[in-house]
């Protein structure tokens, strides 16, 4: 297959990303996103060869499957509808039941419904994405790619929650993880520009971003993750909170707070919004910062302290380490975020590389800081979660 493009769909509760995927060379062919499924200013978007072209999205029923039908009459237009071999789904929750991609039969999607408690704003989603993209282009193979999957090979005392056993077998309330596409995907790029078999290193990958965590990789598999049963736990995010105190929930509920209150809060007023009292945007964290404002510091100094405490911890489940692998848009791009977390890990030994860090930016990647106390670098990797997804599905095919 000389040009084997896949066809990559993400799925939101009112928003389609998409993306034609070059499945041998990574690159993004096409690349789009319709959001605001629902509501008036409902719209498609989409890139092809450095031009943005914008259409609103009219009709009644589904926008799912309306932005779908769009996207296939897109494809034939730009001449790309025969170059596509299958077709990959982002699903976020994949429990015990998938432990790797699958392909999709009616069966698969009836699992992946069944799994919406587990992610109750993900998987109808995708679910809904699937049965438009089935009907859509009935004749290519469709793939389904699970976030939690890489997390399956975490051993039962990483993942078993210190709970009564019986929220674990009736309820499945564990830890499941989360970005593990884009954990896998720079841990084997890691792997190759240190020039060692993945199978024989050693990583701590950190995926800062709205959503952030922090994943042990040991052998090439995922043996610990800083998120949980749910997205929400682990390092404080852009809105999330990350880690705390149970007993704050009950505190709140005893003062009349609703679990709908309590929840909203957690997940989309708290982290760098909640702590500044100003944004949730690590660009205007800094700026604000820099100006002055003690809440966007505090916020900063939270956000960085806790990478690093979680960086630190991960040394546990690992034998040694040759990297601590930096992605995502606020791992990729923020030299002072970045500046600060490595300053946090100064007994870890780790100097940083000023100019190696300034470079390391904008889809740069490179070595940002070395330790001679435990022979291990620093480095900066753009993730790459689409071309997993195309690579994964192809490779079933």
């Amino acid at each position: 297959m000389s040009d084997s493009f896949v066809l990559v769909i993400n799925s939101g509760s009112s928003s389609l990303k998409f993306a034609v995927i070059d499945s041998h060379s990574g690159d993004a062919v096409l690349t789009g996103l319709g959001e605001c499924f629902g509501l008036p200013e409902s719209c498609m978007s989409w890139k092809f060869n450095g031009e943005k072209t914008e259409i609103a999205i009219e009709g009644e029923g589904s926008h799912h499957k309306i932005a779908i039908g769009k996207l296939v009459g897109l494809t034939s237009e730009l001449g790309l509808a025969d170059k596509i071999v299958a077709v990959g789904h982002r699903i976020v929750h994949g429990g015990e039941k998938f432990t790797k991609t699958v392909r999709i039969t009616d069966e698969v999607t009836e699992e992946i419904e069944k799994l919406s408690d587990l992610a109750p704003l993900h998987n109808p989603a995708g679910a809904i994405g699937i049965r438009a993209a089935i009907e859509a282009f009935p004749s290519l193979p469709q793939f389904a790619v699970f976030d939690t999957a890489f997390h399956q090979t975490m051993p039962e005392k990483a993942f078993t929650g210190g709970i009564a056993n019986e929220l674990y077998s009736e309820y499945g309330i564990r830890r499941y993880g989360f970005h593990g596409t884009s954990h896998y995907f720079v841990s084997r790029e890691a792997a190759k520009m240190l020039n060692k078999p993945v199978e024989e290193s050693s990583f701590i990958s950190v995926h800062l971003g709205n959503g952030a965590s922090v994943c042990a990789i040991s052998n090439g598999e995922s043996v610990d993750t800083s998120m949980g049963f749910t997205p929400l736990a682990g390092l404080m995010m852009g809105t999330r909170s990350g880690d705390l105190d149970p007993g704050v929930i009950e505190f709140l509920i005893k003062k009349g707070w609703t679990t709908e209150k309590i929840f909203d809060t957690l997940n989309k007023k708290s982290g760098f919004l909640g702590v500044s009292g100003l944004t949730s945007d690590a660009r205007g964290i800094l700026e604000a910062m820099e100006n002055g404002h003690e809440g966007a510091k505090l916020a900063f100094e939270v956000f960085t302290y806790r990478v690093a405490k979680y960086i630190g911890s991960y040394m546990i489940p690992l034998n040694s380490l040759d990297a601590v692998i930096f992605t995502g848009g606020i791992g990729e791009n923020s030299l002072p975020i970045r500046r600060e977390i490595l300053k946090n890990l100064n007994l870890l030994g780790f100097v940083e590389d000023e100019k190696g860090n300034e470079d390391a930016r904008f889809g740069n990647s490179g070595i940002i800081a070395k330790s001679d106390i435990l022979n291990a670098v620093a480095m900066v990797i753009p993730t790459n979660e689409e071309f997993v997804i195309a690579k994964q599905s192809v490779e079933l095919l």
